[in-house]
């Protein structure tokens, strides 16, 4: 990558704080160095222009799909409890005209794009232990990584300063306009919920992406809705039956879905799981296209969702952390117009409710 107009200020004292942390702590990850030092990721990765780093243009139409031109690489999103990693090939991209959905939905790299709150882009080749590790890293208004993507040793090198160079913007400033965080919108009483209306709405679904619709109609938090919903449709389960049903799933090989996300993205894999390892209280997955990383203590709540659909009723499990965020969803392995597979349900209904 050239890094020409490198400026005094971008290597900073923000810069050489991290340098100095990082000298303590080798293994410090990005996003728990910036909470170490009080400022956002995106700041920190801002203070590496002119050394590592450049800026490029937030011009998503054109930049996600030339993700492509990368050719074999690994997919990156996460929210403050799970990490979901999938390689594979960034292909069958699309952006809507008003520039603030898009879709991956290639066979290996799945995503659900919402860019309203994208901010920033930037372009990163780290030197580490095992040589160059290049990414492009994108940023949301509040300075939160949405969204990353790792060239692999069967990446399409060659195509990377080509890109950086096409899409670098003019003026590498560290300067990142950051807005706060919304105040998250306070949930209705039970008592202001009309829980009989919300029941036969539930009851009428034929598409499960019609739900978030039926939440917002009600004016029903999602956590609430479940307990709500009655146990036909919602049981709560307890939360140590999340491994246990993946080690289930992994033994015996039913192909399942796990869908990890933040505000601006979420990403899916869809395929069997295998190599299964605890890491203190994390759980992984460590197969050869797919990675989870999930920290089992930020889990709370965990849910047994049942929705119909015109394909017949659709089981999911749910896990919330202590602010009733969605930390991830499992389904079966499906495709539009196929009904559940059977394994999974038998599976997912293994599990007694509390």
């Amino acid at each position: 990558m050239s890094l020409q107009s490198s400026t005094p200020s971008a290597v900073s004292t923000l810069y050489q704080a991290w340098q100095a942390l990082r000298s303590e702590r080798p293994s410090l990850r990005a996003r728990d160095a910036a909470q170490h030092l009080s400022v956002s990721e995106a700041e920190l990765t801002a203070s590496r222009l002119g050394v590592d780093t450049v800026r490029l243009r937030p011009e998503w139409a054109g930049l996600l799909p030339a993700l492509g031109e990368l050719g074999y690489i690994m997919a990156l999103t996460r929210n403050g409890h799970c990490v979901h990693e999938r390689k594979g090939y960034y292909r069958e991209v699309s952006v809507a005209a008003n520039g603030q959905m898009g879709l991956v939905v290639s066979a290996d790299i799945d995503l659900r794009l919402f860019m309203g709150g994208w901010a920033s882009v930037f372009a990163v080749a780290e030197e580490t232990s095992r040589g160059t590790r290049r990414s492009i890293q994108i940023f949301d208004q509040q300075g939160t990584a949405v969204h990353k993507v790792f060239l692999t040793e069967d990446s399409e090198l060659a195509a990377w300063e080509p890109l950086v160079g096409r899409f670098r913007a003019e003026e590498q400033s560290d300067e990142l306009d950051l807005r706060p965080q919304p105040d998250p919108a306070q949930p209705r009483p039970d008592a202001e919920i009309d829980v009989d209306s919300l029941r036969e709405g539930w009851a009428t679904l034929k598409d499960t992406h019609h739900f978030f619709a039926l939440l917002k109609r009600h004016g029903a938090e999602r956590t609430q809705a479940l307990r709500l919903a009655g146990t036909e449709w919602a049981e709560q389960l307890d939360t140590s039956e999340l491994p246990r049903l993946m080690e289930e799933a992994g033994a015996r090989e039913v192909p399942i879905m796990v869908f990890v996300g933040n505000r601006h993205c979420i990403q899916i894999h869809s395929g069997t799981v295998s190599n299964l390892k605890w890491l203190d209280t994390w759980f992984n997955v460590l197969d050869p296209e797919f990675s989870l990383h999930l920290q089992t203590a930020g889990v709370t709540q965990l849910w047994r969702v049942r929705k119909p659909s015109a394909d017949g009723v659709i089981t999911s499990w749910e896990a919330f952390d202590a602010q009733g965020q969605l930390v991830v969803q499992l389904f079966g392995a499906r495709k539009p117009g196929i009904p559940e597979r059977e394994d999974w349900r038998a599976l997912a209904e293994s599990a007694p409710a509390l």
